[in-house]
């Protein structure tokens, strides 16, 4: 009798055995030849060294579903454990429009034309630009997309990053550390990653620097490669602050960067390093500019109304 200890990383226990361990009471019903033991993210094997090497390998398509669509019922495990592969019923079936599968396998996927005009670009293109107000979901995008690529192997990496202008001198005046002070500033792409990583996974993948959110000063002197690099807000750069950033882009890289040109919060002294930057490298090529519009929010209503209403106003 051979005995292994699997490890099951960065997933939640509860989640993928069950409430009550139901989950992992069918996964012993298709492995009766092998004892399985669960504690915490521990799975020890006992038994037969080709049973537990079948074992593994269905664990391998298990967990692979589990990371894609982020969700696994009871129906889905049995279908995956029980039936032979040509008779499993294709769950990608009609979603090529999904970006990625968020937390309880809610579809993810581009809602307006310019958002699916990000999403084509992004694959024909290094660097993006994506423009527009608020609400027009440029940043969720933006942050699906690099969810996608690193579940899908095609970075290594995930780097979000946000100029923390607003804090300004003030920020030493803040209570906590350093990290307690800046993490309000980057608090709305935690949510986004939140949406579509489950919590488990998503802090241990910060743990690991598989995904590093850090303000736009702390990029200085980076180079990254094999990452899916965002910078956020990005109205509020200046041009050597926005030089700085794209050109830590490395090696097999991808870079977006979004912003609302209407709400640049720079002293009036200092010019937006993104309004230049859209006109010194609009002739590049492998550099795309997409531009959102009010069409495009898909908050609440009265955002619409609202973006509409100060338009007007200010011009």
């Amino acid at each position: 009798m051979a005995e292994k200890i699997l490890h099951l990383e960065g997933i939640d226990p509860l989640a993928f055995y069950g409430v009550k361990n139901i989950k992992l009471d069918i996964i012993k019903e298709a492995f009766p030849k092998i004892q399985i033991v669960a504690r915490g993210n521990e799975l020890k094997l006992i038994g037969e060294e080709i049973s537990i090497a079948d074992f593994e390998e269905k664990l391998i398509e298990v967990i692979n579903y589990f990371d894609t669509y982020n969700r696994l019922s009871e129906d889905e495990l049995r279908e995956l454990l029980f039936l032979p592969t040509n008779e499993k019923v294709n769950v990608s079936d009609n979603t090529d429009d999904v970006i990625v599968f968020g937390i309880n396998g809610k579809p993810i996927k581009a809602r307006t034309i310019n958002q699916q005009r990000l999403v084509d670009e992004s694959y024909k293109n290094d660097l993006l630009f994506a423009l527009g107000p608020a609400g027009t979901g440029k940043t969720y995008t933006a942050i699906a997309l690099a969810v996608r690529a690193l579940r899908n192997r095609e970075v290594k990496r995930i780097v979000l990053s946000r100029p923390a202008v607003e804090a300004g001198e003030n920020l030493g005046f803040l209570p906590g550390d350093l990290k307690e002070k800046i993490d309000p500033y980057l608090q709305p792409l935690y949510d986004a990653l939140y949406d579509m990583i489950p919590a488990k996974k998503l802090e241990s993948h910060i743990e690991e620097g598989i995904i590093q959110i850090a303000p736009l000063a702390f990029m200085r002197g980076r180079t990254l490669d094999n990452a899916f690099i965002i910078l956020d807000e990005a109205q509020n750069t200046t041009l050597n602050q926005m030089k700085m950033f794209l050109t830590r882009m490395g090696k097999h890289s991808q870079v977006m960067v979004t912003g609302d040109i209407t709400q640049i919060d720079l002293p009036k002294v200092q010019d937006s390093g993104l309004v230049q930057s859209l006109r010194i490298l609009d002739k590049i090529k492998g550099i795309a500019i997409i531009e959102l519009d009010g069409r495009d929010i898909v908050r609440h209503r009265l955002v619409k109304e609202i973006v509409k209403a100060y338009d007007k106003h200010i011009h």
